[in-house]
């Protein structure tokens, strides 16, 4: 995909764990530099609403009672998927490759003179291979009591339901492994956008 892109700006992938504030930096960089942001999750949703072929797939095998007034509940599709390791990888089976598809896409149709960069926010953004298509991995990381903290306060899941879904994606140490630039995300948020700041500046350099 990455070498068949007619796009030829920057390509920038974000990730980390639950609550680590990947989203907030996926922003930061996009006003900073006027980059395109294609949300993964958001991407991911298009393709449970009724009528596509994955939401076909998807209460085929998972059940109907995952609807609420036939359509595709998150919360109790999530609930089921991250009860098993199994099922969480079925379901990545059914929609990645439709998330994939659409950012080549939106890569072949974004042009270099309208945006610099586009980013590529995504929690799932190595799970997925997505990793491989981009120029730089971003990888977001919190402290375990900050990751908790920031996901209570965004959504209504428990906290033993945070940890069993932050224990099923790839621990943020081998992430980093895998990053060209980490943030370390514990600290405020001007602290954050300056790194944001200087990762964009390195960015530039090194496309001269």
């Amino acid at each position: 995909m990455r070498r068949n892109r007619r796009y030829k700006g920057i390509v920038i992938g974000v990730t980390g764990g639950m609550g680590t504030g990947k989203t907030t930096v996926s922003k930061m960089l996009a006003e900073i530099s006027g980059a395109k942001v294609l949300d993964a999750d958001s991407i991911a949703h298009r393709y449970l609403k009724r009528g596509t072929r994955t939401y076909r797939d998807i209460v085929t095998l998972f059940g109907k009672d995952i609807l609420v007034k036939g359509k595709i509940s998150r919360r109790l599709l999530s609930k089921k998927v991250f009860s098993s390791g199994c099922l969480l990888r079925i379901l990545q089976a059914i929609v990645h490759p439709e998330v994939i598809e659409f950012i080549d896409r939106e890569l072949t149709r974004t042009k270099r003179r309208t945006y610099p960069a586009v980013i590529i926010d995504a929690p799932l953004l190595i799970e997925a291979s997505l990793h491989k298509v981009v120029d730089y991995v971003i990888v977001v990381v919190a402290s375990r009591k900050n990751q908790l903290a920031r996901s209570k306060r965004r959504g209504s899941i428990s906290r033993s339901e945070i940890v069993r879904r932050t224990k099923m994606q790839i621990p943020l140490s081998k992430k980093k492994k895998l990053a060209d630039f980490i943030i370390d995300n514990n600290g405020s948020r001007s602290n954050a956008k300056k790194e944001v700041k200087k990762i964009w500046r390195d960015m530039c350099l090194r496309k001269k």
